[in-house]
């Protein structure tokens, strides 16, 4: 049977992996550098794993090393929260939930998945960073996120082993600032046809499915700008520059926070948003009030 780790050599590779160097976490520490670096060697070669790249100047953690350093953030966490109930102080450690959102994401909606779990009588604390789809994939495979929320489900051929879970989908509402609203509203849909457009970037999910639609009802609408950040395309759109699409789950809340007008809507494409996560059952409470309220009331 494997003995047990020694929680000292995991204490001076959490303190490294946290400072980037050793020469930092010398100096926290207290110690030389080669005491430290002895020590996670002989960490390593008791999980038989090496924890850090040493190609470069600077380590950097490997795939493995990103695992460690979660469970070594959790156990020094659990450690200062034991201390503070022994001496009967309050804990005031929230429940860390770190959620990945696709570019492609509207804000608006990515806000109103998100808000239930911070609205739970758990402390919660969030972080949220955008990326792409892929590069957020990569990190959900090495832990570094709890979740996805993404327009599209992970696909067969992917080797990630994660699940998709279904957060509900809503119809499309085309948008425009009232100048251009009062020109192209009449007669939609065919008053989109050579009218200027604000449409994603040609990888997303709904830019296919605008394509489609507007293939089937023979619109060759102009193309002013494309745009990965669904908030920046909201913001050009704002100014007049063009129509643009968004879910109509937040109709309401585009036309308040954007001053812009509904020129009509579709349920020809349906907008889909999933979360995606490396576990099949769902189980950190942020995670589970993101999901219900996703399916009962926003897509409810």
């Amino acid at each position: 049977m494997q003995s047990w780790i020694n929680y000292h050599h995991l204490l001076y590779f959490w303190m490294v992996a946290k400072e980037g160097s050793i020469a930092s976490a010398a100096k926290r520490l207290h110690v030389s550098q080669p005491t430290i670096s002895t020590q996670i060697r002989t960490l390593e070669e008791h999980l038989e794993i090496a924890l850090f790249d040493r190609s470069g100047r600077r380590l950097a953690l490997t795939e493995a090393g990103q695992v460690a350093l979660r469970y070594a953030e959790e156990i020094f966490s659990l450690g200062r929260e034991m201390v503070d109930v022994l001496h009967e102080r309050p804990t005031g450690q929230p429940l860390r939930l770190v959620v990945g959102v696709t570019y492609v994401v509207p804000k608006l909606i990515a806000y109103q998945l998100l808000r239930p779990a911070l609205e739970l009588e758990e402390n919660i604390h969030m972080v949220c960073q955008e990326d792409t789809f892929e590069n957020l994939l990569t990190r959900l495979a090495s832990h570094e996120l709890d979740l996805l929320i993404s327009d599209a489900p992970i696909g067969p051929n992917v080797s990630v082993k994660a699940f998709n879970h279904p957060l509900g989908s809503c119809g499309l509402s085309f948008f425009a600032a009232p100048a251009l609203a009062s020109k192209y509203k009449r007669d939609f849909p065919g008053s989109l046809d050579r009218a200027p457009f604000l449409l994603p970037m040609p990888r997303s999910t709904v830019r296919r499915e605008l394509d489609r639609w507007f293939d089937s009802h023979g619109l060759t609408p102009e193309v002013v700008g494309q745009f990965d950040d669904s908030a920046l395309l909201k913001v050009f759109g704002q100014s007049g520059v063009g129509v643009f699409a968004g879910p109509s789950a937040i109709e309401d809340e585009i036309k308040r926070q954007y001053g812009v007008q509904v020129l009509g809507r579709t349920d020809e494409i349906q907008e889909r948003f999933y979360a995606i996560s490396i576990e099949r059952r769902l189980k950190h409470p942020g995670v589970v009030a993101i999901s219900e309220s996703a399916r009962h009331e926003l897509f409810g």
